[in-house]
């Protein structure tokens, strides 16, 4: 039994009432007078049922359509829906054959920049059983994310930069084959729900909604290459489990929330990131040694927190000996940098603007940094770091949650920030 949307039964019904209409205005003329040109097309007319069905659906779709600035639906006539080589006929629609068939029908639709207004796309999207594709960045489509169960084959939606609302769409967690989920730029809201991070995404981007409560724990299960959580409303701090993510995750946006707590020791794992951005939240403590281990690092972005203590010289060196060429700092309440992070002042790739520093320029008022000195400080100085041997550290197992980690791996006693790993003689701050 086949389930057809509304938008499709909709559409079958005009078309089975037009027909009746030309024929019933034929027949009071008293002659076999040939169909009204304006008619819709016969099933006949098309090479597969398939094709047919979908010239219903963008019909349908296309008299929902309330702005169309670049004449985008004029192209949409006739039945050469998938004559994907002329340009001029059905923009935005492209044609394949699923797996095990030999149907052409479509199989990817881009309106990317077509700036089409809509009140909902439910019905349409969901009409296309064999869609693989749906990129839609930059149009005016409103309502909320229909149910895309029906869509086996599909592995790339693009939402981003419309009006869409609601909840996290949490139909599309089932789609296991979904690689490529953007959502950025719309109304969404309320929280992420865990099991998106059981879904094999190469690139996960809900940056500049309104997704709120904590980041669930489970981050680290998720093989994301490419992580945006950026201008939402998450709180709390960022799960120790993004550790478990080193073998795959390659950029993680989560400046311009309200996440707070500790820096996390188990960020320093993550030796293929090349861009890790928390800044504008509420995290706090120091800098972990850790983030010496970011080898590969190039945008590493800390600024507008409440951070404080020593600029580690390890995480400095990162300009000389990985690929870090940006390390943005300002607006905490560092008090010291590091031998090696005054060169990085002079190449303009350290921003420590707006600290406690003294004798540099562009720092806080003192006021300011009095009165945060006295604060209470609970993170603890975790000074070890994973990608070296240190002396009486063997275990470097990441775990899931902090306090797993840290009754495995209890903190080391407080080293000056001159001693070295390598020089284990030095640790009480004598020569």
């Amino acid at each position: 039994m086949i389930i057809m949307s509304p938008l499709k039964l909709l559409a079958i019904t005009l078309f089975i009432f037009s027909v009746s209409a030309g024929q019933l205005k034929a027949q009071s003329n008293g002659s076999a007078q040939a169909p009204c040109p304006s008619l819709p097309p016969n099933p006949t007319d098309f090479p597969n049922i398939k094709q047919f069905l979908a010239y219903l659906v963008i019909q349908a779709f296309k008299l929902t359509i309330t702005s169309d600035p670049l004449n985008i639906t004029k192209t949409w006539v006739g039945t050469k829906i998938c004559d994907n080589d002329d340009i001029n006929t059905y923009r935005g629609f492209f044609c394949d054959t699923p797996p095990g068939t030999n149907d052409l029908t479509i199989a990817s639709i881009d309106f990317n920049g077509f700036h089409l207004c809509a009140p909902t796309i439910d019905g349409f999207i969901n009409s296309f059983p064999d869609l693989a594709l749906f990129h839609a960045n930059s149009n005016k489509f409103s309502g909320t994310v229909p149910n895309l169960l029906g869509l086996s084959y599909l592995y790339e939606l693009d939402l981003s930069n419309n009006k869409l609302f609601g909840d996290f769409p949490i139909n599309v967690i089932p789609l296991s084959g979904l690689a490529f989920l953007d959502l950025r730029y719309n109304y969404f809201q309320g929280p992420v729900p865990p099991p998106i991070f059981l879904i094999g995404y190469e690139a996960l981007f809900l940056n500049n909604n309104f997704f709120d409560s904590s980041i669930p724990a489970n981050l680290g299960s998720s093989p994301v290459e490419y992580l945006t959580l950026a201008n939402n409303r998450f709180i709390g701090p960022i799960p120790v489990s993004i550790c478990n993510t080193s073998s795959t995750l390659l950029e993680v946006l989560f400046l311009g929330n309200q996440l707070s707590g500790c820096l996390p020791y188990e960020i320093g794992y993550l030796r293929d990131i090349t861009v890790f951005d928390v800044g504008s939240n509420k995290l706090t403590g120091p800098i972990p040694l850790s983030f010496g281990c970011l080898s590969n690092v190039q945008q590493l972005n800390l600024a507008q927190n409440y951070l404080y203590g020593i600029v580690p010289d390890v995480v400095c060196q990162l300009a000389k000996t990985g690929n870090l060429v940006n390390l943005s700092l300002s607006d905490n309440y560092f008090t010291a940098i590091g031998a090696n992070c005054w060169d990085l002042l002079h190449t303009n790739v350290l921003d420590v603007r707006r600290n406690c520093i003294p004798g540099l320029p562009h720092q806080r008022p003192f006021k300011e940094c009095a009165w945060f000195s006295i604060l209470p400080k609970l993170c603890p100085l975790v000074p070890y770091m994973p990608c070296e041997a240190h002396p009486g550290r063997h275990n470097t197992t990441c775990y899931n949650d902090w306090f797993s980690h840290f009754d495995h791996n209890p903190p080391m006693p407080f080293l000056p920030h001159h001693a070295t790993f390598n020089q284990p003689g030095k640790g009480k701050g004598g020569n």
